[in-house]
């Protein structure tokens, strides 16, 4: 009950003080690719895979949700690659990468929030950024509604995003623009600057 409490005033001080970061996150689910995007410019691309159910917020769904998003939570910083989680707790298991017949959550965890009223459910229908043992799968739609990455990938991408980073869920693809101002592209009725860093 006090851990419940706890995270409800945590909850309270994340949405009453949101972040003062440049750094935010993109995925396209088109190219199946995360960015890591800082003042306007791609520092970095990762393979990843959303939903292969497709896209949409429905409870029960399995849809990976498009829009803008928060990291809500992060579980698993001192964990190694390939760590077990069962219901956001480490269950003692570390198994390799592609291991035959296991599908678990592993390695990270970024619990995403949705801000706007077409993922309003992605927090209570536990949609994370986390790794995956089944790498080789990684590049193609074949989650069940979360965005899954490589251990090692997934764990640069913790190392750098604070808790009320936002992430921006785009059906389309990213821009392909480099030595120019950052690209302005629309999501959501929200402007964003882009640009990939040569």
């Amino acid at each position: 009950m006090l851990a419940v409490a706890l995270l409800g005033a945590f909850e309270l001080r994340l949405k009453a003080a949101p972040i003062d970061s440049s750094l935010e996150v993109v995925v396209s689910v088109a190219e199946q690719r995360l960015a890591l995007v800082e003042d306007g410019l791609i520092v970095k691309k990762f393979p990843i895979s959303t939903s292969k159910f497709g896209l949409g917020d429905g409870l029960n769904s399995y849809k990976t949700p498009l829009g803008r998003l928060r990291v809500c939570v992060k579980l698993g910083g001192d964990l190694p690659a390939g760590a077990v989680f069962k219901r956001r707790n480490f269950s003692g298991e570390v198994i390799p990468k592609n291991a035959r017949g296991r599908d678990p959550i592993v390695t990270r965890i970024l619990w995403l929030e949705g801000i706007e009223a077409s993922n309003k459910n992605a927090r209570t229908r536990c949609i994370y950024i986390h790794g995956t043992p089944q790498e080789r799968a990684i590049g193609t739609a074949s989650s069940f509604g979360c965005v899954r990455m490589r251990s090692d990938d997934v764990i640069e991408v913790f190392n750098a995003v604070p808790i009320g980073t936002t992430v921006t869920i785009i059906e389309g693809k990213l821009p392909r623009i480099r030595n120019s101002a950052p690209f302005k592209f629309l999501v959501f009725g929200h402007a964003s600057g882009v640009q990939e860093r040569s």
